[in-house]
């Protein structure tokens, strides 16, 4: 009998200590990618050419060694699973078409709002702005970072790699909700970069920081809940570089515009919409067998 409560406190004080070291992991992880940035001293600002080139090459090399990570850590935790470090990320082909798609889809229908408004703003015809910018743009390197590096490389390493870790942790769910945590944490690095420049004073700096750290997290916490649903990250990564070049929406010039009435309507038909289809569009049964949830300690609706 007292072998047997000493096993029980054994496991109980292995899957807390798994924990912690989940989280700390999780934590290295941010730093260093966070930290990669900073390798190249310059004082030149972060959108030079020069910089951004440097700090694209450094974030793809984390990027590239994160599934390290995950395997390191599997192994660690002593984890059976019966699926590859790559498919625990989201890098596989079952279901690959549907999380092309379909994610991305419900991002959109959630920008119906602003998608119509840049069109009636446009007179030159929106489609047509839209396929001169992605051809002016393949030769900049601000879009590159913003529209294809920032989005593959932070989506592999805050959702692909951190994901797998936290799941056996905490469950799909709990993980869902703090896998953002880090990855809005990591943003403040540009408090740094402010300071630097002088801009601002550092109360409107902080003030930036903490709606960036907002909007981040909530946006962290989508993405993470497409890859738990879908097990891809193509989505999440499509989604990621959509919403990077829409931006926020803009309910301010919404309430200016002569068709305001109209446009408002959309942007909360929008909103509704995406409530409505999110489960939908996310359901598991387009996407096969989801490799990630199968680290869970207990099967979870949100898978």
């Amino acid at each position: 009998m007292l072998e047997l409560e000493h096993g029980l406190i054994r496991q109980v004080e292995h899957a807390h200590t798994r924990c912690w070291v989940c989280v700390l992991s999780c934590l290295l992880l941010a730093c260093v990618y966070v930290g990669s940035l900073y390798v190249w001293r310059s004082s030149l600002p972060r959108d030079h050419p020069s910089v951004i080139k440097r700090r694209c090459v450094s974030v793809l090399l984390v990027s590239a060694l994160s599934p390290a990570a995950v395997k390191a850590w599997i192994h660690w935790a002593d984890i059976r699973v019966d699926a590859s470090v790559w498919e625990l990320m989201g890098v596989r082909l079952e279901g690959f078409v549907p999380a092309l798609i379909l994610p991305l889809l419900l991002t959109m229908v959630f920008y119906l709002g602003p998608l119509v408004h840049s069109a009636m703003d446009n007179p030159n015809g929106f489609t047509t702005e839209l396929q001169s910018s992605w051809r002016l743009s393949l030769g900049d390197v601000v879009w590159l970072r913003n529209q294809v590096v920032a989005p593959v490389t932070e989506e592999l390493v805050f959702r692909g790699a951190m994901l797998p870790m936290l799941v056996p942790c905490a469950g799909p769910t709990a993980a869902i909700f703090m896998a953002p945590l880090f990855f809005g944490v990591a943003h403040f690095h540009h408090i740094k970069e402010q300071r630097r420049l002088q801009k601002d004073s550092m109360r409107v700096i902080l003030l930036v920081a903490g709606m960036q750290f907002l909007y981040t997290t909530v946006f962290g916490a989508f993405t993470a809940f497409i890859f738990m649903r879908t097990g891809h990250i193509v989505g999440p990564v499509l989604c990621h570089s959509f919403c990077n070049s829409q931006g926020l929406p803009d309910i301010g010039s919404a309430l200016q515009h002569p068709q305001r009435t109209a446009l408002l309507f959309l942007y909360l038909m929008g909103a509704l919409l995406f409530l409505v289809l999110l489960f939908p569009l996310t359901d598991p049964f387009f996407y096969g067998a989801i490799p990630v949830c199968s680290l869970a300690p207990a099967p979870a609706p949100v898978c």
